[in-house]
């Protein structure tokens, strides 16, 4: 099932947690605010918080409070680096009762590792989001575990509050995810960057280069998103037969071009992703 972003959060009762406001963990924050989540209902658990998330304690959101305080929270939001969570994650179980939604973005970290860190029974839903969240035009992945039709509905809220949400079944799939989206973001600034290089090496001045090449890639994400047609049709649009587009395709879908190397690219980000998980 696939969820585009919720209108709302203003209905939204109980006590939400986040634990951790980085980077990924501050963009999900802003984007409940966004859609009218009152601070009064969020505490913020971050050592080293912004001065945005610090200004956000003078309209009612509780920053670093005691967590005997944050007992039976509706829903907790794990968004640290998965090197502490071995850490910390367990400290977390005195926020957690059987009515809980744990919603974790922790790359890596199985539902089985959750529940025996949290050792609480509680609904748990595993989640990897990726970096365009922090503009409203990410997409995140979400699999769940004991999680009933209003826990998964309350992830769901909170997760589309920063883009597009797909949920699956089956856990064993977060490490494509994770391969394909996730890390996804960075595959399309290195397509940035060798195009602007590319360019400069055919003659362009250096900064025409990088601004043509930046634009182009932003304005083609955008047609692909706003259109109705598949990549592959949108492409052939483009390309006229013995033309300069066609030229330079012949080398790129080439038997050793680009979709060669996006293969072994994902293959190795998924075998990396596994060997994390263990």
């Amino acid at each position: 099932m696939t969820t585009g972003r919720i209108a709302d959060l203003s209905d939204f009762s109980g006590l939400l947690v986040l634990v951790g406001a980085g980077k990924m963990g501050g963009a999900l924050l802003q984007g409940w605010l966004r859609l009218g989540l009152d601070p009064n209902k969020v505490a913020v658990l971050e050592p080293q918080p912004s001065a945005e998330i610090s200004a956000l304690a003078s309209r009612g959101l509780r920053l670093n409070p005691d967590p005997r305080a944050l007992a039976n929270a509706t829903g907790v939001v794990i968004a640290i680096k998965p090197q502490i969570a071995a850490e910390t994650v367990p400290a977390l179980a005195t926020l957690v009762s059987p009515s809980t939604v744990i919603v974790s973005i922790m790359a890596g970290r199985t539902l089985q590792f959750l529940a025996g860190a949290l050792a609480q029974p509680c609904a748990l839903i595993r989640a990897m989001p990726n970096t365009p969240a922090a503009i409203g035009r990410g997409i995140t992945v979400a699999v769940p575990r004991n999680a009933d039709a209003a826990q998964r509905a309350l992830a769901d809220k909170l997760l589309s509050s920063v883009g597009a949400v797909e949920w699956i079944d089956d856990e064993t799939m977060m490490d494509a995810v994770t391969a394909v989206s996730g890390s996804g973001p960075a595959y399309i600034f290195l397509l940035a960057e060798a195009l602007a290089e590319a360019g400069a090496a055919a003659g362009l001045p250096a900064p025409l280069a990088q601004k043509l090449a930046r634009e182009t890639v932003a304005g083609s994400g955008e047609l692909l998103h706003r259109s109705p047609l598949d990549a592959a049709t949108l492409r052939e649009n483009v390309t006229s037969p013995g033309g300069t587009t066609a030229a330079a395709l012949a080398i790129l879908m080439g038997e050793d071009g680009l979709a060669s190397l996006m293969r072994k690219a994902i293959a190795a980000a998924t075998a990396r992703s596994r060997q994390l998980a263990n």
